[in-house]
């Protein structure tokens, strides 16, 4: 093979409870830049971690054609590694130094080998991901979580891959951070897989790989015009569905109303036999040669019938799951101007350090306002959400909340009771609400019959997600303002559509930290917070230009 990429054949792997993941999947990721999208728990990450040799699979195998690259989406890094040590290049650099002071061992030349110049690159590459400041001896407990991120990605790209494997790259990056990744990723060249919910950088490239049902197909252009082929196969499938059935309905039909003529026809001959005083043999034939024919006309409807049948169920199961949740939520309702939540001079620490500079900062939330909070990693955005939902109290200013409930949905969803069911935690936040009532709104929220029942801890996070939206939206009382930590960390599209339509139905007021401005454009905000060097200032909504 010419160009960088990746074969994939035959493969197999189950979990350790033997629940299968893949069962002889066979694709080719080719050179260029390809998006892989799927729901959670569909095998996204099991796939990167089989291509990358983290797992091995039961059967088949796999070929990558050059050197691989691997950022994996949880970066193993522990204890107290520097940033050189992350990169992999603390060897060479000790190597160098023994060369520069005069040391000419061959052990030093071996390890150098073609990285005289490993310093310089770095640099380059630092500055490239915006960690230009990052000193190598800085230890890896001192930075932020988008910062270990870009550093893991920096560590891969160090080794001039051929094939880039990118799991959820822009989880925990600022917006800065967001966009110099995407433009390392404009510049490449090899074969990239990359694993994101980051529509942004998913329209940046080249084709989509959808991973659904064990098997991989392939869609030209970015996310959006994949976006539009799935949604046209959609309207082609639900076509097919509607005339399905009425084609089941017609030949039902011209099978009832044929057995209502043979019946006419088989009482009219009986009495026409009787009236013309046949002999008994013969009248006996005559019945049977009818019945024969009506018995022949029925068999042909019911094949009719049973073909109808069976290409109304090819039609079915030619259209996607509908993963959509649609909502009314008029006891969220605030009344506009009503003061939420108002704080002067606010002062936090975190980590040994303050956080707000100077007299502290100022916020008031009034109803029902869509607020945008951003800001660098680091900078307080989660300190700030927990001391406007009241757990942590500042170190100096005033608080004044209003009467009504403020929900804080944090980074890790852990406002259920894991242990419950679903069922059973929204009956904790909704004790007045019947049981059948409480089942139907389950089922909105896509967790059908037996599903309401499972226990939150066996959820993934989509499903976490929409378990905690449902438990929340419906509480008793309802909130009138909603905190969002990073909602749409680790989730996948379709999850992330799910929060928007909830979002969207929310009549009170919200704070969402994101630095996905799709995310944010979607869901209408229209006020721009921004936390920065201690400061909180105004800025435009961020989206509100697309």
């Amino acid at each position: 093979m010419s160009e960088s990429c990746v074969v994939v054949s035959g493969l197999s792997f189950s979990w350790p409870d033997d629940t299968p993941v893949f069962d002889g999947l066979s694709c080719t990721v080719p050179s260029g830049r390809t998006g892989l999208v799927a729901p959670n728990g569909a095998g996204k990450t099991t796939l990167l971690k089989l291509i990358a040799g983290e797992l091995r699979p039961s059967a088949g195998s796999v070929t990558v054609e050059g050197v691989l690259g691997y950022l994996p989406q949880d970066l193993p890094l522990v204890g107290e590694p520097t940033v050189a040590e992350i990169l992999q290049i603390d060897g060479v650099l000790r190597a160098l130094a023994a060369v520069e002071s005069g040391d000419v061992a061959e052990e030093h030349f071996t390890t150098i080998g073609n990285d005289w110049d490993i310093e310089e690159r770095t640099r380059a590459q630092l500055d490239r991901l915006g960690l230009g400041d990052l000193g190598l001896d800085r230890t890896l407990r001192t930075l932020s979580g988008g910062q270990t991120v870009s550093l893991g990605l920096a560590a891969q790209l160090l080794k001039r891959p051929d094939v880039l494997l990118l799991d959820e790259p822009t989880n925990n990056l600022d917006a800065e951070a967001r966009h110099k990744l995407y433009d390392v990723l404009d510049d490449w060249s090899g074969c990239l897989l990359v694993v994101s919910h980051d529509r942004a950088l998913l329209d940046r490239v080249d084709r989509i790989a959808e991973l659904d049902g064990g098997e991989v197909r392939y869609y030209g252009g970015n996310f959006t015009e994949y976006e539009k082929a799935v949604e046209a196969a959609r309207e082609v499938a639900e076509k097919n569905i509607r005339n399905a059935e009425q084609e089941v309905k017609r030949e039902k039909r011209e099978m009832q109303q044929a057995r209502e003529r043979a019946a006419r026809r088989a009482s009219n001959a009986a009495r026409t036999l009787g009236d013309a005083g046949l002999p008994r043999i013969f009248a006996g034939n005559m019945k049977r040669n009818a019945q024969e024919s009506a018995a022949k006309a029925d068999g042909t409807h019911a094949a009719r019938v049973s073909a109808a049948k069976a290409k109304l169920d090819r039609a079915e199961r030619a259209l996607r799951d509908d993963q959509r949740i649609s909502l009314e939520l008029p006891q969220t309702a605030v009344p506009a101007g009503r003061t939420l939540f108002a704080g002067e001079r606010l002062r936090a620490g975190y980590g040994g350090r303050e956080l707000f500079a100077g007299d502290g900062v100022d916020l008031v939330i009034r109803g029902p306002e869509r607020i945008a909070l951003t800001g660098p990693n680091g900078a307080g955005k989660s300190t700030l959400l927990r001391i406007v939902h009241g757990d942590l109290e500042p170190t100096r200013g005033e608080v004044r909340r209003a009467d009504g409930r403020i929900a804080y949905l944090s980074q890790r969803l852990d406002l259920l009771d894991g242990d419950r069911t679903i069922a059973g935690n929204l009956a904790a936040f909704a004790p007045a609400m019947p049981p059948a009532q409480r089942m139907n709104l389950l089922a909105r929220f896509l967790f059908r019959g037996a599903r309401a029942h499972l226990p939150v801890g066996v959820l993934s996070g989509g499903e976490r997600l929409r378990a905690t939206l449902a438990c929340v939206l419906f509480a008793e009382p309802a909130p009138q303002l909603l905190l969002l930590d990073e909602p749409t960390n680790n989730l996948d599209l379709v999850s992330v559509g799910q929060l928007e339509s909830a979002l969207n139905a929310f009549q009170g007021a919200f704070v969402v930290v994101s630095h996905d401005e799709r995310f944010l454009a979607a869901i209408g905000v229209d006020r721009g917070l921004r936390l920065d060097g201690g400061r909180l200032l105004e800025t435009a909504a961020p989206g509100a230009d697309r």
